[in-house]
């Protein structure tokens, strides 16, 4: 971290990293963080096994604050979990079931640690099941819900829209959802002297509740910072919900995939990517910035993105992996030392057959290898393919049509690829 950007006050630094939407009372906020260091959160609901990049915004926010002297407290909602937060939404979530929901908290505390140090003294991991659970529902009627207009309440945009639909309408359960979050807020005020809580931009009407009820229960002021949710150059947003989803479990998104993701970022996004998923210092990324404009072809930027942002979830050895996937793939040498993720990543459209893996060990001959995959139509065909050199088995040309394919052909532990033409892609998995 430069010298600058460890004297600059926070806010300054989200809001150059493009980390900044609005904040509640920035005068306030600014001069909280001149005083000293401040705890802050940021909450994360286990509505799926893995945290997706859109949360990576938060994340890394987090991540910088932390940087910059402050304490973090990463909540997980076990408790709100089991509403779901009808921000941004259209329809109602679908309750999950409770291994499920347990298994998806444990998924996101690991995933959390991975960018944001939650080791003892230095961050804060908490769930607020601990806190929300035996709360009675008489007890949070008094405490809680006296402190709300419903008035103001029906009024917050996310909840007008929804009442506005007449197929789906508002549940009372997910109605209450902001009473429940504005009480995680005012909790971690007085266990934990919490001031600040950030969330994207759709949280704004949950966090300035949070910060109602804490000025009214406690008489103190907090604040609440958010950032814009993620979306692409062309305005399609990003995240587990837009049918575009990069997830943070590498057995959901590979570390390959997730390479290959950032580094076919559009040119419009790539700075701003530079920017939000890295630890890079702006100094680097304006350097970045004038010699991609300067050569946008040589896609420097993009291979820098996609190293950085792939460092930070997956570390030095998935960069490795990647990169070394990524030469192999897009290179003339032949596929190997490859695992399966990677290429059913980068072939997630060819089609694919499975076959007994004993056929494999005793040898299976080529031409039927191309019509078991689908390749071609019979093996006289098959052969006609082999004799005018239009096939490669794991990138390698194929010219003996007697060729028996064995395990020496793998390109993964199960995995043989076979190429017909210059683009027809077929998987062989040996199982």
């Amino acid at each position: 971290m430069s010298e600058q950007t460890a004297n600059a006050n926070p806010v300054d630094v989200l809001r150059a990293r493009g980390f900044v939407q609005d904040v509640t009372d920035e005068v306030g906020l600014r001069e909280l963080f001149d005083a000293g260091p401040v705890t802050y959160y940021v909450g994360f609901d286990p509505t799926a096994s893995s945290l997706h990049a859109g949360n990576l915004v938060g994340m890394m926010a987090m991540a910088w604050l932390q940087r910059l002297g402050h304490r973090p407290i990463a909540l997980a909602g076990g408790a709100t979990g089991r509403i779901g937060d009808p921000s941004g939404r259209d329809t109602e979530r679908e309750m999950l079931d409770e291994t499920v929901l347990q298994a998806n908290l444990d998924a996101i505390r690991r995933q959390l640690g991975q960018v944001v140090d939650l080791s003892e003294g230095r961050g804060i991991l908490v769930d607020n099941h601990d806190w929300t659970a035996p709360l009675g529902f008489l007890e949070f009627l008094r405490d809680v819900g006296k402190h709300f207009s419903v008035n103001a309440m029906i009024a917050r945009e996310s909840v007008k829209r929804r009442l506005e639909s007449r197929e789906q309408g508002l549940s009372f359960t997910e109605f209450s959802y902001q009473l429940l979050q504005a009480n995680d807020y005012a909790h971690l005020f007085s266990t934990y002297g919490c001031r600040l809580q950030g969330g994207g931009s759709d949280q704004w009407g949950n966090i300035t509740a949070g910060i109602d009820l804490t000025r009214r229960v406690h008489g103190e002021q907090v604040y609440g910072l958010t950032w814009p949710l993620l979306t692409t150059a062309d305005g399609a947003k990003f995240g587990k919900s837009a049918g575009n989803a990069v997830w943070l479990d590498p057995e959901l998104t590979s570390p390959y995939a997730y390479y290959q993701y950032w580094l076919n970022a559009a040119d419009a996004d790539v700075i701003r990517f530079l920017k939000l998923f890295t630890f890079l210092d702006l100094d680097e990324i304006a350097e970045l910035e004038r010699r991609h404009a300067a050569d946008p072809a040589a896609r420097e930027a993009h291979r820098v993105l996609a190293r950085e942002a792939t460092r930070v979830i997956h570390g030095d050895a998935g960069v490795e992996a990647a990169e070394r996937a990524t030469g192999v793939l897009f290179g003339d040498q032949p596929f190997g030392g490859l695992d399966d993720a990677t290429l059913s990543a980068a072939f997630e459209e060819a089609p694919s057959v499975v076959l007994t893996r004993h056929r494999l060990d005793e040898g299976l001959g080529v031409l039927e290898l191309l019509t078991e995959v689908g390749a071609s139509k019979s093996n006289g065909e098959a052969r006609r393919l082999v004799q005018q050199g239009g096939v490669r088995v794991n990138n390698v040309v194929i010219d003996d049509p007697a060729l028996q394919v064995g395990p020496e052909h793998l390109a993964s532990e199960r995995t043989v690829v076979v190429r017909v033409g210059k683009k027809r892609y077929f998987l062989a998995r040996f199982h």
